[in-house]
């Protein structure tokens, strides 16, 4: 177990505390070593991140820019070596006979598809798209589809396929973000239609816990893009803040997607939670504003000191100030960053201390979501926060 996964792993624990044991099953993992934005994963890698978080993962291949045929042997390899802990999807370009190789890596055992619109440069309208999902309803298996950055809002297509074939169970990646401003109105008539929780913003996490159905969320890491410990620790405290219920929050966890793979649709989990009865803290606000300006300067490649300053004296509220325990626990992750930052790893583009300013940035946006045992947890003082 990695030491960020060590120090990570109480904040998973507090979370068991209040919902029970959970059957953790990442939706959306891969493995590969050819992708053109340098990220790399060996199964063993993947493993060990699933293993730190007590899951269970799908697997398909990172972006194979000469093709898939051989991405998908390696991943049905790895997943007939752990059957108890992988399931591999296979993934297809469209520009490179992709049904045709979906229907071989079906045959040989993948449960599963995975499209890439932003990688393979290509719209979900396009007919070889239809004819995928044609053969998912037919096969009674999901289709994963890329729904984050970089791309065009695909949702209308989607929503279109998955109406037509109602026994394919189409999985929109990264909470959604080109279309949840309006999907989550169309999901409760929509069954067949699950967005996975592979994303960092808390803001958006927490939209989707609070208006989608629960049935229709599966959680998701992204690994190596994130790892699998820390996703839940964020994803499953947005859930909890948005109000999600222990029962729905394991069909979220696991439960939902684990259905779905034995071939059944998902399981009504009761209705959303809704939007929050009372407004956002206004000093926590304010810690929230300035770590997202540090994180978006370490994505653009810049010093993000100053607005990680101004997010730690964004923290001195003092020992007895209002949220001060939430406030402290920010200062610990951000003490953290600074002590353990260096270099990214080979194949990473950001320092593996940025997940814990990503979860500075949750617990500074879910103040209502109990927090572990910190004995060591720095004061919100103005002396701790310029130390």
């Amino acid at each position: 177990m990695s030491e960020i996964d060590v120090q990570m792993r109480p904040w998973l624990e507090r979370i068991v505390q209040d919902t029970g044991s959970l059957d953790l099953y990442d939706a959306h993992t891969h493995i590969g070593s050819n992708d053109p934005d340098g990220y790399k994963q060996t199964t063993a890698e993947l493993i060990e991140g699933l293993d730190s978080a007590g899951a269970r993962g799908v697997v398909f291949p990172m972006h194979e820019p000469g093709g898939y045929r051989a991405a998908n042997d390696a991943v049905l390899a790895a997943a007939a070596e752990q059957p108890e802990r992988l399931v591999a999807f296979c993934r297809v370009s469209p520009h490179d006979d992709a049904l045709g190789e979906a229907r071989r890596a079906l045959d040989a055992g993948a449960r599963g598809i995975k499209l890439h619109p932003r990688a393979e440069r290509f719209g979900m309208d396009e007919p070889v798209v239809a004819e995928l999902v044609a053969l998912a309803h037919e096969r009674r298996v999901p289709v994963l589809i890329h729904a984050g950055r970089g791309i065009p809002a695909l949702g209308q297509s989607t929503v279109q396929l998955a109406e037509r074939h109602p026994r394919a169970t189409l999985i929109l990646a990264h909470a959604a973000i080109s279309d949840l401003a309006w999907l989550w109105r169309v999901l409760p008539a929509h069954p067949n239609l699950l967005i996975d929780t592979s994303w960092w913003n808390p803001v958006d996490l927490i939209a989707l816990f609070a208006l989608a159905p629960p049935a229709n969320i599966v959680w998701a890491s992204d690994s190596p893009y994130a790892k699998p410990l820390p996703s839940a620790v964020w994803g499953l405290r947005c859930a909890l803040q948005a109000g999600c219920t222990p029962a729905q929050l394991r069909g979220i966890a696991g439960g939902t997607l684990a259905g779905v793979l034995a071939g059944h649709p998902p399981q009504a989990l009761g209705p959303p939670p809704g939007p929050p009865g009372a407004p956002f803290d206004l000093l926590l606000e304010r810690v929230v504003s300035h770590l997202w300006g540090a994180l978006a300067r370490l994505a653009a490649g810049t010093d993000p000191v100053e607005s990680l300053g101004l997010a730690r004296l964004s923290c001195a509220v003092g020992a007895d100030g209002p949220l001060a325990a939430v406030h402290a626990a920010v200062l610990e992750q951000l003490d953290r960053f600074e002590a353990e930052l260096a270099p990214p790893p080979p194949g990473m583009r950001f320092p593996a201390a940025t997940l814990h300013m990503v979860l500075a940035l949750n617990i500074a946006r879910t103040p209502d979501v109990p927090l572990p045992a910190r004995p060591d947890a720095p004061p919100p003082t103005r002396g701790e926060a310029e130390a």
